[in-house]
């Protein structure tokens, strides 16, 4: 009886299925072109990537450059503007001047020079009038002096002016301010 058993039980077990799975016949000439055009379209696809990274590449490598360029030159126009400023002074140092007079006279042309090349190239002259309120983004009190005749933080005189580049404060003008005095009670 136990060999019915066992023999019931192995039929209940099922073998597994070793039929061959089905292969793709590689004469398929529908696959072989759809393969074809697959790498084609990869090759292409490839291609088109290293192109777009050494292009992406060599302009990163320009833009650098440029910056670099810009730099290195940024100076140049300003530069080519203070040469004859430094060629007058050079010659008023070598001449011998009859006079005051004509020292003065000199300096005043080369001043107009450098006065000239400044406003060429944007650089702004801050000077604040008497009287003016403090500006303190252009502008930095050095002393308070005490008076009636002017309004609290206000010029009362310019100790050294000040310079703007654009829309930059190269140095603020140096003021002194108004302070109102103590009211007497």
């Amino acid at each position: 009886m136990q060999e019915q058993e066992n023999n019931s039980a192995a039929s209940n077990v099922t073998a597994p299925d070793l039929s061959p799975i089905p292969v793709i016949a590689l004469n398929d000439q529908r696959l072989i072109a759809q393969l074809a055009k697959t790498e084609a379209l990869l090759a292409e696809t490839s291609d088109a990537l290293l192109r777009a990274r050494a292009d992406s590449e060599n302009t990163r490598r320009r833009s650098l450059d440029d910056m670099a360029k810009a730099r290195k030159f940024a100076i140049e126009s300003f530069a080519e503007a203070m040469v004859p400023v430094k060629d007058s002074l050079e010659m008023a140092l070598m001449l011998d001047w009859p006079s005051f007079e004509a020292l003065r006279e000199g300096v005043e042309i080369t001043l107009k020079q450098l006065n000239s090349a400044f406003e060429r190239h944007g650089l702004l002259e801050i000077t604040p009038a008497r009287g003016e309120k403090i500006d303190p983004e252009k502008h930095q009190a050095v002393a308070l002096i005490p008076t009636n005749d002017q309004e609290s933080n206000t010029v009362v005189s310019v100790l050294q002016k000040g310079y703007m580049l654009a829309d930059r404060l190269l140095r603020p003008a140096i003021v002194t301010a108004a302070q109102a005095s103590p009211s007497k009670t």
